[in-house]
């Protein structure tokens, strides 16, 4: 095991003597990073450190190459999802909220419009007016209707109305059919990112179990010499 105790140590890499808080022993990088270091023409010392800054670099380059061999050429969201993996940040957001903090006032009111107009309340309201209108023509005003039957001018109105509710509706749903694409860009971004870290979890496992039985098989190699070292003096 590395001491921690001493308060700096020189990168394997970057040749710059650094903190050990800002280090990682050579031995407990996964074999396949260590492999990409060697192709760059460095051998690390395994009993030595390599700084974080280097190691994520390393990180980086691993994971892009893995992420290239199950998906092709990368893309800015698959890019994302691997600096968010290298830098330890998190990826899921409310996608809710970053759409709505960049809605215009005529989003907003498109979306409110839309809002209403499919509501129960519209919906009875409206028809309240068509009524009223009706028997305000029909009786109120029998001999001196503002608009007899058959209603030109309410249809007029109607039709005004449709003609400029159906473009408002379709502008909200536009938008909402955007905040879907989002939401399932996020939603890729997430599973990747699971995906991702699940592998390199299960890398690092089995890298650990390998390094655990190493030691192991050292200690059981440093039993049996001791006990035919005690074997050898208890003949004697």
């Amino acid at each position: 095991m590395k001491n921690f105790n001493r308060e700096s140590a020189v990168c394997q890499i970057c040749k710059r003597d650094k903190k050990t808080q800002m280090m990682r022993p050579v031995d407990s990088v996964r074999p396949a990073i260590l492999q990409l270091i060697n192709k760059d023409g460095i051998e690390p010392d395994p009993h030595g450190y390599i700084c974080i800054d280097d190691l994520n670099k390393y990180r980086k380059l691993y994971l892009q190459n893995v992420m290239e061999e199950e998906k092709g050429v990368l893309n800015e969201n698959d890019k994302e999802v691997l600096d968010s993996i290298v830098e330890r940040d998190l990826i899921s957001r409310n996608v809710e909220q970053d759409i709505d903090k960049k809605l215009t006032f005529g989003q907003r009111l498109s979306d409110s419009i839309a809002r209403f107009g499919g509501s129960w309340k519209f919906i009875i309201l409206f028809m309240s007016f068509l009524i009223l209108w009706m028997i305000v023509n029909i009786i109120f005003l029998a001999t001196r209707a503002f608009d007899p039957y058959p209603f030109i001018l309410l249809n007029l109105i109607l039709s005004c109305i449709a003609a400029i509710q159906a473009p408002v509706i379709m502008m909200s749903q536009n938008r909402q059919e955007e905040k879907d694409r989002m939401r399932s860009l996020h939603d890729y971004q997430v599973n990747l990112k699971a995906e991702v870290e699940i592998r390199l979890l299960h890398d690092k496992i089995d890298h650990l179990i390998v390094q655990h039985g190493q030691r192991m098989m050292e200690i059981q190699q440093i039993q049996i010499e001791l006990m035919e070292e005690i074997s050898s003096k208890m003949k004697k």
